[in-house]
């Protein structure tokens, strides 16, 4: 394909008139500065002769060497490089030239070594005037309409940052630049001093007179982010952020697009690094599976799934809006990508079985549930054991009748010695995966904390309060939970199912918890407020809330894994005969009281301990991240797993409810699924 020339414009020519006028300008100040601005007849004549000359030859190598395809506004390095070539090769040129010719009167050689380095001077000064002018520097160094701002962090992205706030006319101009590195502190940046460290923000933003700061490091930690903003705020300055490095590295934004901070940017951790070659190996042309696909874990695992290019992305979901949802955003994010949308309801057995028959899918992600804790605590405690015991029965099951290869299970951190019966729930069905399995099918368990901005979590209704004036309610002053980003959170769901070999419960590392009425206060001065104009108001914990949440019961232990986020659980092995007589009442009973069964999770998990006992409200130095106890690993170097047919399992068969053994056989071969 040939390189696309230059279309003859009004800009085009402007631009090939200014080189001429620069040529003869060039070469006549040549001639002045040799003649000490005393030419007489023969030299004038002398310098226009050659000048007959210079002009095409210099103007065809111009062009030649594309300044004319060259946008003045993004002059360059380049573009210079591209100058220095011309009027060297103008001069040369034009010398042989001269030489071949006998011109009456030689050119003197001062006039061939000066005039290129002044052709240099006058067409490249000229470039460098006109994107100056463009960029508004002028303006900007004037502070015509703009406002003062401090940038924290002296790196590329501060100097990308200061250009294009330059070239988009942006509301701002730089007064200075914070960094801790102490060899950058009285240098400049653009000619802006770089004033200090970090931590002297508040007193150069007192000094300078800006009520504006930017974040300029995209990369930043979350704990230096945290130690600005609340620097910032506490001064009542108002700070700013650039992009993240993810955005910045994948073209989705510019650095310029300066936005608030977000509690992703405060509470997130560092990225995850996935074992991606193991993943792809897991996934990649893979028919995957993905129940509750329009909740926040069952989303996000779809969008992070899409990413290892499937053969056939199964969307299994009760809602049907949710559902659609999800179906537009990933049929336009990848419209290659084969999607089946599949509504249902995870303890039809007839439906989950003909779904997984149908389709043979390779991989299972078992997100749905039903995991808001005050709504499963009252009036709905059966249906909790329903949706979320019975159902992963019924999808494990299936699973395993229909040859999956691994099946993921996603667990919550209330599952450790649960006070409610969502949390009771999640541990029942944990068990189900335990006692589960088969040389095919691995069944693996991941425990997490609460995500940040997930149904149900308390940021959303937190922002609603705010906006409407507050107060904001929090339960309990010292109520403390983990937190992780959604994104953070399904990618480890990932790689737990990469890294299973069957019957584990693996725990994320969920950093350090946070209380949430600091939660609070932190969302308050995000929004701007104080917490005189937006007040905390403490209501009491709800039926089956725990002041803390933990992620490992008391009688566990964990094991290392290759992945520095990820742990297993040695937990107490569940009994196959107790899993079948817990999941048959279950599917048998179509009625019963709250408190019958909270009575029977009594029986049946001795660890639960509804709210309103101390045990429940005092953290056991074995609860928190840090503390995790651990121990050698042994085997594989990832968890002592229940093996398949081990002492403590029976056949398959055994476990399976009547209800879905009535279903799970086929009578008869089920079609193909469409390509």
């Amino acid at each position: 394909m040939s390189m696309a020339k230059p279309k003859f414009n009004g800009r085009l020519l402007l631009a090939l008139l200014h080189d001429l006028a620069a040529i003869v300008f060039a070469w006549f100040l040549a001639f002045l500065l040799r003649f000490n601005f005393d030419l007489d007849a023969d030299d004038l004549a002398e310098m226009l002769a050659g000048m007959a000359w210079v002009l095409p030859i210099q103007a065809a190598i111009s062009w030649r060497l594309s300044l004319y395809q060259r946008i003045w506004r993004f002059a360059s390095l380049d573009d210079l490089w591209r100058i220095v070539l011309s009027a060297m090769l103008g001069a040369m040129t034009c010398s042989l030239v001269f030489a071949l010719l006998q011109m009456h009167g030689p050119v003197p050689r001062s006039v061939l070594v000066m005039y290129p380095m002044l052709l240099i001077m006058v067409m490249g000064g000229s470039r460098l005037a006109y994107r100056i002018w463009q960029e508004h520097r002028i303006g900007a160094l004037l502070h015509l309409e703009t406002k003062p701002v401090l940038l924290v962090g002296a790196g590329e992205a501060a100097d990308m940052l200061m250009r294009e706030l330059a070239r988009s006319r942006s509301k701002w101009h730089v007064v200075g630049v914070l960094d801790d590195d102490p060899g950058k502190h009285g240098r400049q940046l653009h000619g802006v001093t770089v004033l200090g460290p970090i931590a002297e923000v508040t007193q150069w933003a007192e000094c300078k007179r800006v009520s504006d700061v930017i974040l300029a490091v995209p990369s930043a930690s979350h704990a230096l982010r945290r130690q600005v903003v609340e620097r910032c705020t506490e001064a009542g300055l108002n700070v700013l952020t650039v992009p993240s490095l993810e955005d910045l590295m994948h073209g989705r934004v510019t650095v310029a697009a300066i936005r608030k901070f977000k509690l992703d940017d405060l509470l997130g951790r560092d990225p995850v690094q996935l074992d991606n070659d193991g993943l792809h190996t897991l996934l990649t042309g893979q028919t995957i599976l993905v129940t509750g696909a329009g909740g926040s874990i069952g989303s996000e695992i779809c969008r992070q799934v899409t990413h290892f290019r499937p053969e056939r992305l199964l969307l299994f979901e009760q809602g049907e809006h949710a559902l659609y949802q999800i179906e537009q955003e990933l049929r336009s994010t990848f419209p290659e990508l084969a999607i089946t949308c599949v509504i249902g309801d995870v303890k039809d057995v007839v439906r989950m079985g003909e779904v997984m028959r149908r389709y043979r899918p390779k991989v299972v992600f078992h997100a749905a549930a039903y995991k808001h804790v005050p709504l499963m605590e009252e009036e709905n405690a059966l249906q909790a054991l329903r949706n979320n015991v019975l159902g992963t029965a019924v999808t494990a099951w299936a699973a395993l009748e229909s040859g999956v290869g691994k099946f993921v299970f996603v667990s919550t951190d209330k599952a450790v010695n649960p006070t409610n019966v969502m949390g009771a729930s999640k541990r029942l069905a944990e068990m189900v995966c335990q006692v589960i399995g088969a040389p095919g099918t691995r069944f693996v368990s991941v425990r997490f904390g609460n995500v940040l901005g997930s149904s149900g979590s308390v940021i959303p209704k937190f922002q609603k309060q705010i906006e409407a004036g507050g107060p904001i309610t929090v339960t309990h002053p010292e109520i403390t939970r983990y937190f992780m980003s959604i994104p953070e959170a399904a990618q480890l769901v990932l790689q737990a199912g990469f890294m299973g070999q069957g019957g584990e419960i693996f725990v994320l590392d969920m950093g350090e918890p946070v209380k949430i009425a600091n939660l609070a206060r932190l969302m308050i001065k995000l929004s701007g407020h104080t917490e005189t104009a937006i007040r905390i108001v403490y209501t009491g914990l709800r039926p089956g809330e725990k002041l803390y949440e933990e992620l490992l019961a008391d009688a566990e232990t964990t094991l290392s894994t290759p992945h520095p986020k990820l742990r297993v659980a040695k937990a107490r092995e569940a009994d196959p005969a107790s899993v079948e007589a817990i999941l048959q009442w279950i599917e048998g009973t179509a009625v019963a009281s709250d408190e019958m069964v909270r009575a029977r999770i009594k029986d049946w998990i001795p660890e639960y301990c509804p709210t309103g006992t101390p045990t429940a409200l005092i953290p056991s130095p074995l609860h928190s991240a840090s503390n995790l106890q651990t121990m050698p690993a042994t085997g594989n170097g990832i968890c002592n797993k229940v093996t398949p047919g081990a002492g403590n399992q029976t056949a398959p068969d055994a476990f399976i409810p009547q209800l879905v053994q009535n279903h799970l056989s086929p009578s008869a071969t089920p079609p193909a699924p469409p390509r």
